[in-house]
């Protein structure tokens, strides 16, 4: 068993992997802290994270707090008396929790810090065209994703690569950093690098309807990788102009060629193909769901298009 005891916040399946490489290399969990159950689809079930579920069959001490803050709560972290807090993917932590550890409060980030701060850095990276990302380990501090970086590691995006898959890559990649990072710690040998602030650094904001909205005024490279970037969750989405249902892209191939008109967004449907045109060329569309159906190929689409109505997005 390793002598460093540590609290685990997190929430989605991106912070198990890290959990389970913490509790494979013999580190000593002593409790782990996830967000409180939510009701959710139609039935109002009740859902609880994967980082709970996995918490429960390890039978590891669970702690789901509403407030952060809350008195009781503060006192349970402070009995606990853990040398260190590790996060990932959580939410952001009070001065007042994220002080009480010895050793301090360490996050992992999916992005090369200081670029892509916020909530969703992988996809960001996608959309923004990056050809490479990474993850990064700091110490948390006042201040969202500012902290002083502890360990980076840098990956290649594929050009075609979506966010489902850079998501699994990182995932794997993290757990490992997280675990030279607790043997850094442990050395007493720990060098930290201050984050840079510039203006010119690429932020990776919550993904909200309005930003998740494909725009057909831009370049078919841009509207490619905003479509990969979102991909498969939240997904990028338009609307029909004609019956204003709203229509998602999962998967697009980008051809640019010179086109003579600038029709942007209609829809051609030739030799069992779906073509969008753009600006400077057109997407071939493989995957796709309209409004009241579920995902479907783009065979499945043109099997039924007569009745979906569609000829302009917007």
């Amino acid at each position: 068993m390793n002598s460093l005891s540590i609290i685990f916040m997190g929430t989605p399946d991106f912070a198990v992997r890290s959990l389970d490489a913490i509790i494979s290399d013999n580190y000593k969990v002593k409790a782990v802290i996830t967000a409180p159950d939510k009701k959710a689809g139609r039935g109002k079930k009740i859902n609880c994270s994967e980082v709970k579920k996995y918490a429960l069959e390890k039978n590891l001490k669970l702690l789901q707090p509403h407030n952060l803050k809350e008195e009781n709560f503060i006192n349970e972290l402070k009995s606990i008396k853990a040398d260190l807090f590790v996060v990932v993917a959580f939410r952001m932590l009070p001065k007042i929790v994220w002080e009480i550890p010895k050793f301090g409060t360490i996050n992992l980030h999916a992005s090369l810090l200081p670029q892509l701060r916020g909530a969703a850095p992988i996809h960001w990276a996608i959309i923004k065209g990056l050809q490479s990302t990474g993850v990064s380990t700091f110490f948390i501090n006042e201040k969202i994703d500012f902290g002083n970086i502890i360990e980076q590691r840098e990956v290649e995006i594929g050009n075609a690569e979506n966010t489902g898959n850079l998501y699994q890559r990182l995932k794997e990649i993290g757990s490992q950093l997280i675990l030279t990072t607790l043997k850094q710690i442990i050395s007493g040998k720990l060098i930290t690098q201050k984050q840079i602030e510039s203006k010119k650094l690429l932020k990776a904001p919550k993904l909200v309807k309005e930003n998740t909205r494909i725009n057909w005024n831009k370049s078919g490279l841009e509207i490619f990788n905003f479509v990969r970037g979102l991909s498969p969750h939240p997904t990028a989405w338009t609307k029909s102009e004609k019956t204003q249902k709203t229509f998602k892209l999962y998967n697009v191939i980008y051809f640019k060629e010179k086109r003579s008109d600038k029709l942007n967004g209609i829809i051609n449907m030739n030799d069992n193909l779906m073509k969008i045109s753009v600006n400077d060329g057109y997407l071939k569309v493989l995957e796709l769901q309209i409004e009241g159906k579920k995902k479907m190929s783009v065979q499945e689409f043109i099997n039924g298009y007569k009745s979906y109505n569609l000829s302009k997005l917007i």
